[in-house]
C-alpha cells in the first residue's frame, strides 16, 4: 500500500492540471458561446443563428484537445522537425 505521503504527491500534479483546464480561456469561450446559442434562439427566436452558434463548442474544445494532445506528446518524445518529416513520408 501506498503511504499518505506518496498519494498526496501522485494527487497534485492531477489536481494541478484540472485546475488549469477549467481556467483555459477556450473552456471559457466555449461555455460564453452556449449561453450566446441559447440567447439566440429561445430570447430573440432567432433559431438557426443559435443553431449556429450552438457548433462552435464542440469546434473550439475539439481545437483545444488536439493541441493540448500535440503538447504532451511534445513534452514525452521530443523530436526535431526532419525527424517528424522523415517518420510522415515513411523513411527510416
Amino acid at each position: 500500500m501506498m503511504g499518505e505521503s506518496q498519494e498526496k504527491m501522485m494527487e497534485q500534479p492531477a489536481q494541478k492540471a484540472a485546475g488549469e483546464s477549467a481556467q483555459d480561456p477556450i473552456v471559457l469561450a466555449a461555455l460564453a458561446s452556449v449561453g450566446l446559442s441559447w440567447y439566440q434562439f429561445f430570447i430573440r427566436g432567432k433559431k438557426t443563428r443559435g443553431i449556429f452558434i450552438g457548433l462552435w463548442p464542440p469546434t473550439l474544445l475539439a481545437f483545444a484537445s488536439y493541441f493540448n494532445q500535440k503538447r504532451m506528446e511534445k513534452q514525452m518524445n521530443p523530436t526535431n522537425i526532419m525527424s517528424s518529416v522523415r517518420k510522415m513520408l515513411g523513411s527510416k
